[in-house]
């Protein structure tokens, strides 16, 4: 990738990275489903009435906004208020780069090549260590299988990013966020009351007012329009993974600023994962420049 796509992703993957100690804050003020309502209403104003509606059809923009924004969220947001923590969630969640590159192979016939699928084995054996690393009882059952449907439902989004192709990703990121906030709100009614929608409203402390900003300024319109471009520009398989450094970001800020504790397994899994994203990337031209070498040197045996 070009230089200037790499530094679009370190600033996706730090951003990515702190948004779940900032999901944290924000749930210990505002209940989940009110939490995603205010971050796609912000979403979407102002920047509705200065950002053109892409030129895609509205399936595409609909599809967009129930699942990388409506389907992800729900469940992520209620995975961590059942008490998923945020360093393992953001662990969990990267599954959305095995989910995004078995989806791309069998609806957009994208090849997997060899280093993908060690790549992504690796990865996985790292993310196990991470989750083996945690202390027990530190990660819900219910939690655990939220965040895994938050991660294909991201995965689906991707898919609909790529149909979409180099059309205007920031378009497609604020129209497309016209579709959760009615969804949010509804839920947020039924399944935590209007009492609490009130009380959370009228006790928000600056916490909370950051909280939201953050996820719909940084964590979406920033990092989903880098994403979406990302995926744009190179293929699924080489993006998609980028993602797993995500959980390096995650694991530290919440030891940080949550007092969440990593254990010597974890920070191994870290490093595990970092060495399938190395493999995924560098794969190609190691064999590549082996292929050449091996070329050269016969085309010279043959000289001689």
């Amino acid at each position: 990738m070009p230089l200037m796509d790499w530094l679009a992703a370190l600033v996706l993957i730090t951003a990515w990275g702190l948004n779940f100690v900032v999901i944290k804050l924000g749930l210990s003020e505002i209940p989940p489903l009110l939490l995603g309502a205010l971050r796609f209403v912000l979403v979407i104003f102002p920047a509705i009435f200065f950002i053109k509606c892409p030129p895609l059809p509205w399936r595409l923009i609909v599809a967009y906004g129930l699942t990388i924004s409506l389907g992800q969220f729900v469940f992520l947001f209620t995975a961590m208020h059942v008490g998923m923590p945020a360093g393992l969630a953001s662990v969990v969640l990267q599954s959305q780069a095995f989910f995004t590159v078995l989806l791309a192979a069998v609806f957009m016939k994208e090849s997997v090549r060899w280093n993908n699928v060690l790549g992504v084995a690796v990865a996985v054996a790292g993310l196990v260590l991470i989750e083996q690393g945690a202390q027990s009882g530190d990660m819900p059952l219910l939690g655990f299988f939220l965040t895994l449907l938050a991660a294909f439902s991201w995965a689906m989004g991707n898919m609909v990013a790529k149909k979409a192709g180099k059309a205007d990703v920031l378009g497609l990121v604020v129209w497309g966020a016209l579709v959760p906030p009615l969804p949010f709100f509804v839920l947020s009614l039924v399944f935590e009351g209007p009492e609490a929608i009130r009380h959370s409203l009228a006790h928000v402390s600056p916490v909370g007012i950051f909280a939201v900003l953050y996820l719909s300024l940084a964590a979406t319109i920033v990092g989903y329009v880098l994403w979406g471009r990302l995926l744009a520009r190179h293929p699924a398989s080489k993006v998609a993974p980028l993602s797993l450094l995500v959980p390096l970001v995650g694991l530290v800020s919440a030891s940080v600023f949550l007092d969440e504790r990593l254990g010597v397994i974890q920070w191994l899994g870290g490093g595990v994962v970092m060495l399938g994203l190395a493999v995924n990337i560098f794969g190609p031209r190691v064999t590549d420049g082996l292929i050449r070498r091996r070329r050269r040197e016969a085309g010279g045996t043959l000289l001689r």
